[in-house]
């Protein structure tokens, strides 16, 4: 058995299908867990979110469970001590984007206008996200197009088509809160002319805030936020559509590692101990990972965690939403409408983060609703990453606070947590704030 700043440390690998890689990781998982409370008494349950491979997971991993456990020998949170800690951390296959298309000094030139080269470079290097098994060979024919999308109508129609149909089925569903039908609808040309323009800044922050899109990290308006607003032309365009339907499988395969590969697994869990505490922490799209784990499939026995904790989430903010839309429910309405956590849900959210945000300026760009405060939280398209839960009767609207501070958590509420103060980017988030509300929230079940 592996250990981790001394919690008992248990991996599960998933591949793209939401199937467990390797039996034998979820046998030693529940062996353990059986031997009773003197083991282990709470389960945390941890989910990566964008990363090129498993080694950037597992140092996340490593960077939240030092805080963690600083958190707890600190001795600021009353209750924690007494408890048995073990870990199970979820590894899955995804692909983030990247950041060079998305700031001056790499694939956009001056002015933000995007290189034939740099086009076919992205288009070479996210060839391996899609399930699709023709995918590679579609790609290659949207790359022969690239050289003729500036002069061809015929060209930009077939290259949205193309990539429109390297989706899974089912993938970015038109009838949800993620994804314009004009996604699926509009000619491709009209998509290709509609994201060549430049997407307006919000303002009163930065580099145009929400309205960025950078990937964690360049920050300011050089290399950051303002990036996304410059970023123009056909082959822009192009780009950003490259990015949304890279995000729309992402989605797809976040949701079903959760409800086909962890949910069953916890339901397991459970069986084996039904006093066993369970705690999912979910970053990025892990965040729609661990929340599709506690939607579960349809007819399934629901799971119930004590916590649910959101660490710049990649889902909309409409998510848990009662009545988005006139007769629309948020896709994980029933989440909190049914009261399937036992404990709170955190979710940490600021305008900091310019990755969790990035689909939802091109979606609306797509949708043709581009507003001045792009992707803020009256926008009809904007994250819970960057917002937190709009719409939803259950949301509390508070702040991440110092190491230390008193929270003041529900049983049943959806806390969003303004994290401006504190979380700097989209993979800051191994942090001691950030370990603090997590083990309040713990400490309360």
């Amino acid at each position: 058995m592996a250990a981790i700043s001394g919690f008992p440390y248990f991996e599960i690998e998933f591949d793209k299908k939401g199937a467990a890689h390797d039996p034998a990781q979820r046998q030693a998982l529940l062996d353990f867990v059986a031997k009773g409370k003197d083991q282990v008494t709470d389960l945390l349950v941890l989910s990566h979110g964008w990363n090129n491979d498993m080694a950037d997971a597992r140092d996340l991993y490593r960077r939240l469970l030092a805080r963690l456990r600083d958190g707890i020998d600190g001795g600021k949170v009353a209750g924690v001590k007494e408890r048995k800690f073990a870990i199970c951390a979820v590894l899955w296959p995804s692909k983030k984007f990247t950041d060079k298309e998305l700031i001056p000094s790499g694939a956009a030139s001056a002015g933000g206008v995007v290189s034939t080269q740099a086009l076919q470079e992205e288009i070479d290097r996210v060839k391996d996200a899609f399930d699709s098994p023709t995918a590679a060979a579609d790609l290659d024919r949207a790359r022969a197009l690239v050289s003729k999308l500036e002069d061809s109508k015929a060209a930009r129609d077939e290259f949205a088509q193309i990539l429109r149909s390297v989706l899974s089925a089912g993938t970015g569903n038109s009838n949800d809160e993620e994804t314009p039908s004009a996604f699926f609808t509009l000619p491709g040309n009209e998509i290709i002319q509609r994201l060549s323009k430049p997407l307006p800044l919000a303002p009163g922050e930065p580099g145009g805030g929400a309205a960025g899109g950078v990937s964690g990290g360049t920050g300011g308006p050089a290399g950051g936020a303002a990036a996304l607003g410059i970023f123009s032309g056909i082959k822009g365009g192009a780009m950003k559509l490259l990015n949304l339907t890279t995000y729309y499988q992402m989605k797809e395969r976040a949701g079903l590692v959760g409800s086909k590969g962890v949910n069953p697994i916890l339901r397991e869990v459970e069986t084996k101990r039904p006093d066993l505490k369970l705690h999912l922490i979910g970053h990025s799209f892990g965040g729609r990972l661990v929340t599709a784990a506690v939607l579960g499939p349809d007819g399934a026995t629901p799971i119930k965690p004590e916590t649910l904790t959101l660490l710049q989430a990649a889902f909309s903010h409409y998510g848990f939403s009662q009545g988005y839309e006139p007769g629309k429910d948020g896709f994980f309405r029933k989440v909190v409408s049914e009261k399937r956590v036992a404990g709170p849900v955190l979710a940490t959210c600021t305008h900091n983060d310019k990755a969790v945000g990035k689909a939802y300026p091109i979606a609306s760009q797509i949708a043709g609703q581009v507003a001045a405060a792009l992707g803020d939280k009256n926008s009809r398209w904007g994250g819970i990453g960057a917002n937190g839960a709009q719409k939803t009767p259950e949301s509390v609207d508070g702040k991440l606070l110092p190491a230390g501070g008193a929270y003041s958590f529900t049983a049943g509420k959806v806390h969003n947590l303004n994290a401006d103060s504190f979380i700097k980017d989209h993979s800051d988030i191994a942090r001691d704030e950030v370990a603090h509300a997590v083990l309040t929230a713990v400490a309360a079940t």
